[in-house]
This record gives structure tokens, C-alpha cells and sequence, in this order.
């Protein structure tokens, strides 16, 4: 069993930056799928990057390219979410996920391990 723990979210003004964390406990194999996801009130959860494990394979959502970057470090058995020049459509609660077996990362049905959640709110 694997859980996981963000942390790193809060308050940005437009044009910050903010650093999320995901600790795991427990083993990742690698070749799985690990993701952030957001979701804002009255909006389905949507996927903002992802990373395969051993593989380093990352994909973003449009609205992250260029701005947000993922990351993992294996010896600490975290992820990581660096976002740069937030804006205020950024703000929502932040889920890591991660999955059990290969899939596709782009589908939130391939996640079966999800952390509690840390908000971020982007305002001036």
C-alpha cells in the first residue's frame, strides 16, 4: 500500500511561484504513472502533469506547458511540482496520484493512490 502526502501549497500573487511536494510511502515499481491533478470547485479533476517512474517521461497539460514543472526525486521517494508565473485560474486543491500498474498517465482512471490534497489560491 502506498500513500501520499503533499504539502507546499498556499497563497501567490499573479506572476509567483510556488513549489508542491509528494511524499510516498511505500514502493513505486517503476514504469507507473505519477501525477498532480487539480480540481476547483464545480470542475471536474484535471490532470496537470504526469512522469513515469525509471523513465522520467513527463507530459503536461496546455495550461501548464512552459510554466509548471515536474520532478521526482527517487532517493527521497518524492515528487514535485515547480509552478512558475501562477496566475489566478492556477487556484484549486492539488492531488498527487500515482498508480499500482502501467497505464496511460493521461487518465485518471489509471490512479489508484491519492494524497489528501493542498490548496493553492493565486490573487493579487
Amino acid at each position: 500500500q502506498v500513500q501520499l502526502v503533499e504539502s507546499g501549497g498556499g497563497s501567490a500573487q499573479p506572476g509567483g511561484s510556488l513549489k508542491l511536494s509528494c511524499a510516498a510511502s511505500g514502493y513505486i515499481s517503476n514504469g507507473r504513472c505519477m501525477a498532480w491533478f487539480r480540481q476547483s470547485p464545480g470542475s471536474e479533476r484535471e490532470r496537470v502533469a504526469s512522469i513515469v517512474t525509471g523513465l522520467s517521461s513527463m507530459s503536461y497539460d496546455d495550461s501548464a506547458k512552459g510554466r509548471f514543472t515536474i520532478s521526482r526525486d527517487n532517493a527521497k521517494n518524492t515528487m514535485y511540482l515547480q509552478m512558475n508565473s501562477l496566475k489566478p485560474e492556477d487556484t484549486a486543491m492539488y492531488y498527487c496520484a500515482a498508480s499500482s500498474r502501467a497505464g496511460n498517465c493521461f487518465r485518471i482512471e489509471t490512479y489508484d493512490y491519492w494524497g489528501q490534497g493542498t490548496q493553492v489560491t493565486v490573487s493579487s
